[in-house]
């Protein structure tokens, strides 16, 4: 395969209207979905629909609070037990207690302030978890039984992470308390939220995707952070949209009235929170559980009845509506669905890494440090054995026996997710010292392996790499330097480029929304988490990573010779050397300066 490329034409992945034998709601759910997708792909003659330069004055205030809510400060202060950050993936360490201290580290390690950073005449903030032009669409809420010396009942509390604080919103009452009755003792749940709004600001129609991808590397933040303490987390997928809307108290937005088109003008409605999901933590060891969906819900319903405290602050004086966006948020809403149970699978540990292919970090010190690159050197080269430790944590089911198909969420951090992998990724390698330049492809569902052979160019060659580790399902599509190709995809950027690698992750589309509609956006939180763990790895290696949201969507099927909407590529990553700019002055993230930008 020759690795030129050229711009004068693009296959279309749009897919004509679907024929499934379901009801019709489904199949105008699915069609709006579909229509969404193609709407806000980029290509190279025209970029989806977006605002004409940024609204500076109206830029979404980054920090929600709950006015006159109680508020129930959090500690600030080093884990001096934090692990490894390697050892988790062979197992976690033995739970710690639900207290003032461990709740602390949890927020500080997950979804906290990590640093400001200022240049004299403009100051920001960055957080632990990242997102898309650091924006923060995700506000997160705990719903706990009652914790020492943090509040003596069961409550709802919003995380401020500014302050490092909970705000609690409500008092969970006896009578619909269902900790004791359906979770494993010490248990609490953690829920994610997204306005849309604050990525719409500066992305326009794309901004959908931005969000979810933002939760999937909240989803993983989450998890890694509690993976430290001792603790599992899962995704409670059983419950329906109008379950979280409740449980969170986001009820309380009231119903956004959507536009027909896209419009500007003073929209405060458009702030609102969308519940994308909830996880329940739990320690580790506590075995296989039962979480039943129906009880947990009637319980939920209850939560209407509560008394909410807080009036949520106004982020922007005026706004830009994209309709398209909140005509897909409702086609993805998820119902209850009972019969799906909350499976804990079995702890399963990853590939022990070789000596020297990371840093000495702990799991605190790894998190908090983690940045994404705006530049990349374009000099530094990774070796092979570093590049197959990262490729070997990008697997979700982690190290198998023999004879083992990867598929099922087993290993660190893919054990959160309540569905078997549906994301593979095509990976553009640059530098790495004994592994020839080229296209390479990561089959992460061994499911897909026959049918995703039959989907791409046929000249492909799907050898094992020389070197490559058993049970590491990495094959090379065909040689050649594609560092120019990878920078087209990639709008151009030379960052993509630039590194010792770039990947599109290329997630199993339209055969799994036919089935389920509502996994539109969970395609997106499952690059989000994928997209966690390079950002970690490559801190863990001394490196650098950067998601890439913009990207020309069909000229990168054209290139693996996709066509249709079976596969879809859905997010773009690198990683390399990153380029330090020494005018950006970096300062504590607590306390933070007196005033921001």
């Amino acid at each position: 395969m020759s690795m030129s490329f050229s711009s004068s034409s693009s296959s279309s992945s749009s897919s004509s209207s679907p024929t499934i034998a379901e009801d019709g709601t489904h199949n105008s759910k699915l069609n709006q979905v579909l229509k969404y997708h193609n709407q806000t792909k980029h290509n190279f003659n025209k970029y989806a629909r977006g605002p004409h330069g940024l609204d500076w004055a109206n830029q979404p205030n980054p920090f929600r609070r709950y006015n006159s809510a109680p508020i129930l400060p959090l500690l600030i202060e080093e884990d001096v037990n934090s692990p490894f950050y390697p050892s988790l993936f062979s197992s976690l360490p033995p739970p710690k207690p639900i207290d003032k201290s461990s709740i602390s580290h949890f927020f500080h390690d997950s979804l906290a302030l990590s640093a400001w950073k200022s240049t004299g005449w403009s100051t920001w903030s960055l957080r632990v978890n990242p997102s898309s032009g650091n924006l923060h669409p995700t506000e997160a809420y705990i719903i706990s039984p009652p914790i020492e010396s943090v509040n003596d009942s069961s409550f709802v509390a919003h995380y401020a992470p500014k302050e490092h604080a909970l705000e609690r919103r409500t008092v969970i009452p006896k009578e619909f308390d269902f900790f004791d009755r359906l979770f494993p003792p010490n248990s609490f749940l953690i829920g994610l939220s997204s306005i849309f709004w604050r990525e719409a600001w500066k992305y326009g129609e794309r901004a959908f995707r931005y969000c979810n991808h933002d939760v999937g590397h909240a989803i993983a933040a989450v998890t890694m952070a509690a993976a430290g303490l001792g603790w599992d987390v899962k995704i409670l997928d059983g419950l329906g949209f109008k379950d979280l809307e409740k449980l969170m108290g986001l009820e309380t937005f009231g119903e956004f009235e959507i536009p027909e088109k896209p419009v500007k003008g003073v929209m405060p409605d458009i702030e609102f929170e969308h519940p994308d999901c909830v996880m329940v933590v739990f320690p580790n060891g506590v075995g296989r559980f039962e979480v039943n969906y129906q009880q947990l819900s009637a319980a939920i319903d209850g939560f209407s009845r509560l008394d909410w405290i807080g009036k949520p602050t106004l982020l922007s004086k005026e706004h830009l509506c994209w309709d398209v966006i909140y005509k897909t948020a409702e086609a993805v809403k998820k119902p209850l669905t009972v019969a799906d149970g909350c499976n804990v699978n079995p702890f399963q540990s990853g590939r022990v890494p070789n000596e020297g292919c990371y840093k000495n970090f702990t799991l605190q010190e790894l998190v908090r440090k983690r940045r994404s690159a705006v530049d990349m050197d374009g000099v530094t080269v990774m070796e092979r054995d570093t590049f197959y430790q990262i490729m070997s944590h990008c697997l979700p089911s982690g190290s198998l026996p023999s004879g083992w198909k990867q598929k099922r969420p087993l290993a660190l951090p893919y054990r959160v997710l309540d569905w078997d992998a549906e994301v593979h990724a095509a990976l553009f390698v640059h530098k790495v010292e004994g592994l020839p330049k080229g296209l390479y492809f990561l089959v992460r569902n061994e499911d897909h392996l026959e049918d995703l052979k039959k989907s791409t160019r046929t000249e492909f060659s799907w050898d094992k790499p020389e070197g490559c580790p058993d049970g590491l399902p990495l094959y090379e599509l065909a040689r050649g330097d594609c560092r120019q190709l990878s920078k087209q995809l990639s709008c151009h950027q030379d960052i993509a480029s630039d590194g010792c690698f770039s990947l599109g992750m290329v997630a199993h589309f339209e055969p799994t929304l036919r089935e389920k509609v509502w996994m539109y956006p969970r395609l997106f939180w499952e690059t989000g988490v994928l997209g966690q763990v390079l950002y970690l790895e490559a801190h863990a290696a001394g490196i650098s990573a950067t998601g890439i949201g913009c990207f020309f969507d069909d000229p990168v099927h054209e290139v693996l010779g996709l066509s249709g909407s079976n596969y879809q590529s859905l997010y773009h990553f690198t990683v390399g050397g990153p380029v330090e700019d020494k005018r950006i002055m970096s300062l504590p993230a607590y306390p933070g300066p007196a005033a921001d930008a």
